[in-house]
């Protein structure tokens, strides 16, 4: 009887902290062993030449989610992790989003329904708050977190998503009191809007102009405001999909002062730019908030992945279809101010950094672990069950064939959105095997897992979202006297 279920021989295994030449033996779904001539396992997968990472973690995606306007993705649970699988990806946390009105306890419930029977990889959730009341502060979302939700995501843009400062504050101050970590969509309503209803009164509707009236400096605005919120409470803040100059000055900075603020940046602020979205509706394909910007801006963007500034690189997945369920939802009268926000890139993500980031020299092979799944591990409770190999983490593994050469179409992708920005791209390293907690999930380009076959994952408070125990001076002095306000 063999005594591992898979042996993986041969291979450079990397991890965030080093990388080296080893075999690894799974049993029961874990990793069991690390080391030379490992006895025989069941399965044998001979890695020589190929790199063995950890299955990447996507922890910024939506999937199966209605928008505030009632826009449905084209993605559910099972197309969504598909394309994430073949990307290289082995865990997902996309978001259980509440529109205002709705019991935050039922919201989580839905998602639930429609994950379970379709998911073929493991996910978790983060919740999405637009609705702060009193019912959801003081009853359903503490009882979340305890349940193993310990993450959610405010806006400060959009009619029927955006929080004010007031409200920001007394979410930040549950935050801090639960262990949460707080996700924040920076960008300032009031620019936008303004400079939304002056193109627009210009006859200025197209699709180009969704770039011009998310200008950078609203991001930037927006961004300061949230570090200024979180650094009066003392509280931990993500700000995701970071994509101006202006706004990656702001949390580095923060961070140089010694406060808990982390980034996330996507894909589409690297390899695409806002000359990209074009005057036609087609456009509209590349519209997102924020927005893809210029040169300088995917140069910042670089320079906060090499040297810190960004802990996570997610996809921000948000797939819409070209057409009235989605991109166009008014036809061919569809303006900027219509169109569904978001680009698909779930199963790109990965492979779109390795051959930019990796195989340019911008990135070492450790950092890219680290940005693709190991710090998303560590944000949100997973590690080390996830995010990385080592013996007693769940056996998600991606092998990498490195010079693998990928023309990119939508035809070879896995995602229903029916286009991708990325389309006639080159890239060359590509996962050609992907494994999840030791079930071949992915091999020879054919999908192996079943339907439903993906685990719900309950997450742990993380260590990245405990206060540093230096409120502003205000609030500590209110403190010394007994009197705490957080």
């Amino acid at each position: 009887m063999a005594e591992y279920d898979l042996v993986i021989r041969n291979g450079t295994v990397a991890t965030a902290a080093d990388t080296s030449e080893c075999d690894i033996g799974v049993k029961d779904g874990v990793i069991a062993t690390l080391g030379r001539g490992l006895a025989a396992g069941e399965r044998e997968i001979d890695a020589a030449g190929k790199l063995v990472l950890p299955g990447a973690i996507d922890s910024h995606c939506h999937i199966e989610q209605p928008s505030s306007a009632g826009v449905l993705t084209a993605d559910d649970f099972y197309s969504g992790t598909v394309a994430a699988a073949f990307g290289g990806t082995t865990t997902v946390i996309p978001f259980a989003a509440q529109h205002r009105g709705q019991s935050l306890r039922q919201v989580v419930e839905a998602y639930h329904a429609a994950a379970k029977p379709k998911a073929v990889i493991d996910y978790a959730f983060h919740l999405i708050i637009s609705d702060p009341s009193e019912q959801v502060l003081g009853q359903e979302l503490p009882a979340l977190i305890q349940d193993g939700y310990t993450s959610f995501k405010v806006y400060m843009t959009y009619d029927l998503l955006k929080l004010n400062d007031r409200q920001m504050l007394d979410i930040m101050a549950l935050a801090r009191r639960e262990g949460a970590m707080m996700m924040i969509h920076a960008e300032n309503h009031d620019m936008i809007q303004w400079l939304a209803d002056k193109l627009l009164a210009h006859g200025m509707s197209q699709p180009r102009y969704h770039a011009v009236s998310h200008a950078g400096i609203a991001e930037g605005e927006a961004t300061n405001r949230a570090v200024a919120l979180s650094q009066l409470l003392d509280v931990p803040i993500l700000i995701v999909h970071v994509s101006a100059s202006d706004a990656i000055d702001v949390i580095r900075g923060a961070q140089t002062k010694g406060l808990r603020i982390y980034g996330e940046t996507c894909p589409q602020y690297l390899f695409l730019t806002a000359d990209d979205i074009g005057m036609d509706l087609e456009g509209t394909k590349f519209c997102c908030s924020p927005p893809p910007r210029d040169a300088a801006n995917q140069e910042a963007v670089w320079r906060g992945l090499t040297n810190g500034t960004f802990q996570v690189f997610s996809s921000d997945h948000a797939p819409y279809r070209y057409d009235e369920t989605g991109k166009l939802l008014k036809g061919d009268k569809t303006t900027f101010k219509d169109t569904a926000n978001g680009v698909p890139g779930i199963e790109l993500r990965v492979p779109l950094l390795f051959y930019e980031g990796v195989r340019t020299g911008r990135l070492d092979l450790n950092r890219f672990v680290a940005l693709t799944a190991t710090n998303h591990a560590r944000l949100y409770g997973l590690y080390p069950k996830k995010g990385t190999i080592a013996v007693g983490s769940d056996a998600d593994i991606a092998i990498w064939d490195p010079d693998k050469h990928v023309h990119v179409t939508h035809g070879m992708l896995h995602d229903q959105t029916g286009y991708t920005p990325y389309e006639g791209r080159h890239v060359t390293g590509w996962p050609v095997t992907v494994i999840s907690r030791g079930r071949i999930v992915v091999e020879d380009n054919e999908l192996k897992a079943a339907r439903g076959s993906g685990n719900f994952l309950p997450c742990a408070l993380s260590e990245m979202a405990k206060p540093l125990g230096r409120p502003a001076p205000e609030l500590a002095f209110a403190a010394a006297r007994g009197g705490a306000l957080v």
